[in-house]
């Protein structure tokens, strides 16, 4: 059960994601684009009761997300989460009535194949609970630093391919260190209960950069293609997260020849990734 009951939250929080990216994708389609980044467009989408629906379905994606972390090591959870491109082209798919070509089949058994090979041959294992403040400090600085100039370099860009892949790197960014604050909170929920987690600077840590992280997804959703922003985020998400994994909470992947299969599964998740972004269903139009 060391694995299985991080796996099963995880992916419970996978697709109730997918869900609210495809919700979402629609509430963002209903509302003036926007040239620059504009607090406004938070407003204008509380009054879309698509939208709602989409942030009740991230709610429950933080609540699957925060058990999957207390349970289970960072490397092995946030990975799993490159599983809501193909959840959420499904989804969208069921939605509007069209039906996924076989080359998006092949695209989505890439992913799920190219991940499971990959994971199984890393095997995240191991790791400290704590993290100490010496090793927290770069790597906020490093991650929101990442993030402010990425989100900058997109925002100076016109409507496009370019835009969108800067506002969905620096939107996965902002989601991987969510990720690695919130396993470190729940380590305080479980060590200092309801006081011990909202005495902790990591709650609020978590909960600034995921704001961060939702306001400028709406941005990246508005800011060009899917095939520029999502390959951005699916995969840069994932790649922070294994990151400060290794990095802040110490955990093992298996090296040596080992890393030839992980390789390979990489690569059969970014080919089914960017096929998907490039020929999957539109989420807001069903085109």
């Amino acid at each position: 059960m060391g694995v299985v009951l991080p796996v099963l939250f995880a992916l419970l929080a996978a697709f109730s994601n997918a869900l609210a990216t495809v919700l979402q994708r629609r509430a963002a389609l209903t509302v003036p684009r926007t040239r620059g980044f504009r607090p406004g467009l938070l407003l204008d989408l509380l009054r879309r009761p698509v939208w709602l629906g989409g942030m009740l379905a991230v709610v429950v994606a933080g609540v699957g997300q925060a058990a999957a972390l207390a349970t289970g090591p960072l490397s092995l959870v946030q990975p799993l989460f490159v599983l809501e491109l193909p959840l959420a082209l499904l989804l969208a798919s069921l939605m509007t009535g069209s039906r996924l070509p076989r080359v998006l089949w092949l695209a989505v058994g890439s992913v799920v194949v190219g991940l499971g090979v990959a994971l199984a041959s890393a095997a995240p294992s191991g790791g400290t609970e704590r993290v100490p403040l010496d090793r927290w400090v770069p790597a906020l600085g490093a991650c929101a630093g990442a993030a402010v100039l990425l989100a900058a370099a997109g925002l100076r860009r016109p409507v496009g391919k370019a835009r969108a892949g800067c506002l969905g790197a620096s939107t996965a960014v902002w989601f991987g260190l969510t990720a690695g604050l919130m396993k470190d909170s729940m380590r305080q929920l479980s060590a200092g209960g309801v006081v011990g987690f909202l005495t902790a600077w990591q709650t609020y840590g978590f909960a600034v950069a995921g704001l961060c992280a939702v306001l400028l997804l709406e941005h990246a959703m508005q800011g060009g293609p899917l095939v520029a922003s999502q390959p951005a985020l699916t995969l840069g998400d994932a790649t922070v997260s294994l990151l400060l994994g290794v990095v802040l909470y110490r955990e093992d992947l298996r090296m040596g020849w080992w890393v030839l299969p992980q390789l390979v599964g990489v690569v059969l998740i970014v080919m089914g990734v960017v096929t998907l972004a490039r020929r999957g269903v539109d989420l807001g139009s069903g085109r």
